[in-house]
């Protein structure tokens, strides 16, 4: 072959390479342009800027992360937004708790120290007091309690106990409040042995805060308690025949500062329930509630054997 023409054949391919190379540097030229101008928008604060980039692109896995980031930023604004919203109804929620039995603690105080009440009068007004003093003291340690919970502060110490012994104990200091309040009760513990990973006290306040609810909430007038194991769980019913919740509330009962009663008069602070569920989940466990209105209620929580 004619070295000429092996000249110009090597030319025409060089000259080809070097216009392809021209041309795709001009593309990534006009790519990173663009890139440019959507970090600029993406930085003012339209975090919804997308990159279109085709399947060869050489900027492909940058606009592909460039993307991933203003997702992931719009995401955290997000949630950063439904914080500071529900951080706003919480203070507005628990502004309300605090002041309304605070300024009646008050006003009963104020009458007893001005004289304005006397003899029976007075007795009744202090025990009124006594009462306000005491939820609001309930409310103040069920909110640091929550606090440190949502927070991931609360320490737990988990130790290999008997789940059956460990409820007994608990529900026995419970008789003489349900016997003073009418209730009528019916446990059912089993009598063998059931050993669990268990913090002592984070159960008994899940116990306890439920049986509370029962109390205050339901208006009922029998109480019953279940354990049933098998070997992967134990299941733990508390059921009452009290007047049931709503299929409305139902699913928001474990939220915070949530209350079945808009006008605000019940007795409870909405931190009781909320508690339970985050004290459940610490034990690796589950709960839910079923209801049926003027008929029943029932507390249903799940617990592996272990952790």
């Amino acid at each position: 072959m004619n070295f000429n023409l092996l000249l110009l054949i090597a030319f025409c391919i060089s000259l080809f390479v070097i216009l392809f190379l021209v041309a795709k540097l001009r593309r990534v030229r006009g790519q990173l342009s663009v890139i440019e101008e959507a970090l600029e928008d993406i930085k003012s604060g339209n975090l919804n800027r997308r990159m279109l980039t085709k399947k060869n692109d050489m900027t492909r896995k940058i606009c592909y992360d460039i993307n991933d980031m203003a997702m992931n930023s719009q995401t955290q604004l997000i949630r950063q937004k439904q914080s500071e919203q529900a951080y706003k109804r919480l203070m507005t929620s628990i502004s309300h708790d605090v002041k309304t039995p605070l300024a009646s603690l008050v006003g009963y105080l104020e009458a007893i120290e001005c004289r304005i009440v006397g003899g029976e009068e007075k007795d009744e007004y202090v025990h009124v007091a006594y009462e306000k003093a005491c939820f609001l003291k309930r409310f103040v340690e069920n909110l640091f309690e929550w606090v440190k919970l949502d927070s991931g502060e609360q320490i737990f110490h988990f130790e290999l106990l008997d789940l059956n012994e460990l409820s007994r104990n608990i529900i026995a200091n419970w008789i003489p409040v349900l016997e003073n309040s009418n209730f009528d009760y019916e446990f059912d513990i089993p009598e063998t042995e059931y050993l669990m990973r268990i913090d002592t006290n984070a159960y008994s306040r899940i116990l306890n805060n439920l049986l509370q609810n029962v109390l205050i909430h339901s208006k009922g007038s029998k109480m019953t308690f279940h354990i049933l194991e098998n070997d992967l769980q134990v299941k733990i019913t508390i059921t009452d025949n009290g007047k049931g919740i709503s299929s409305e509330h139902l699913p928001h009962i474990f939220e915070r500062m949530y209350q079945c009663d808009l006008s605000r008069s019940a007795k409870g602070n909405g931190l009781g329930l909320s508690i339970v569920k985050e004290l459940v989940a610490a034990h690796k466990g589950t709960i839910t509630a079923c209801s049926t209105p003027d008929k029943e209620t029932i507390f249903t929580i799940l617990f592996p054997k272990s952790l």
